[in-house]
């Protein structure tokens, strides 16, 4: 599946994209906020996760610069399926391309395409220490929940760190809710 937004191209993950995988997330700065990915991030790491295929019911995309030669890659977001009747969002944007909207505008991409999907419901997280990614979560329809819990950190030797939870429901289907009611 790919997904235009106004300056950015979201598209499908291809085993050839390790390089731009590893540069841009083998930066501690960047795999430090992020649960699942190991530290050091060595280039095996970035060719095994660009083999992988998605899990069943996700939706994962690179994220590129179709403007610049070349295209490249500047990081990643994925919407996947997470407990009961909910998917989860997670994103990277590598260091040299953040603070400038990307995150953002990659979310709102990839939700529009779960709302298309039909998907109800979205969770998301971010480690206290990050209210940036907080940021990009309310301006795209998250909204906290309250809880803040210790999620593991791979990159951190799988500490727990204080992570606050957001959700966003599906504005079309909350919409009929709301009419059927």
């Amino acid at each position: 599946m790919f997904m235009r937004t106004e300056r950015l191209f979201l598209r499908p993950l291809f085993p050839e994209d390790w390089r731009e995988v590893y540069r841009g997330i083998a930066d501690f700065d960047v795999v430090s906020m992020l649960a699942r990915a190991p530290w050091p991030y060595r280039p095996i790491d970035a060719q095994a996760f660009c083999r992988k295929p998605a899990p069943k019911g996700a939706l994962k995309f690179v994220v590129t610069l179709p403007e610049l030669s070349g295209a490249p890659v500047i990081g990643m977001i994925g919407i996947e399926p997470f407990g009961d009747n909910a998917h989860e969002l997670g994103y990277w944007i590598g260091k040299k391309w953040q603070r400038r909207g990307y995150a953002t505008e990659a979310a709102r991409g990839a939700l529009s395409v779960a709302d298309a999907l039909g998907i109800e419901r979205v969770e998301a997280g971010h480690y206290l220490e990050n209210p940036a990614s907080g940021k990009v979560l309310r301006s795209v329809g998250f909204t906290d929940t309250g809880e803040i819990r210790p999620e593991s950190c791979a990159a951190r030797n799988h500490e727990l760190v204080l992570a606050r939870r957001y959700e966003r429901l599906n504005p079309q289907m909350a919409e009929q809710s709301c009419q059927a009611a």
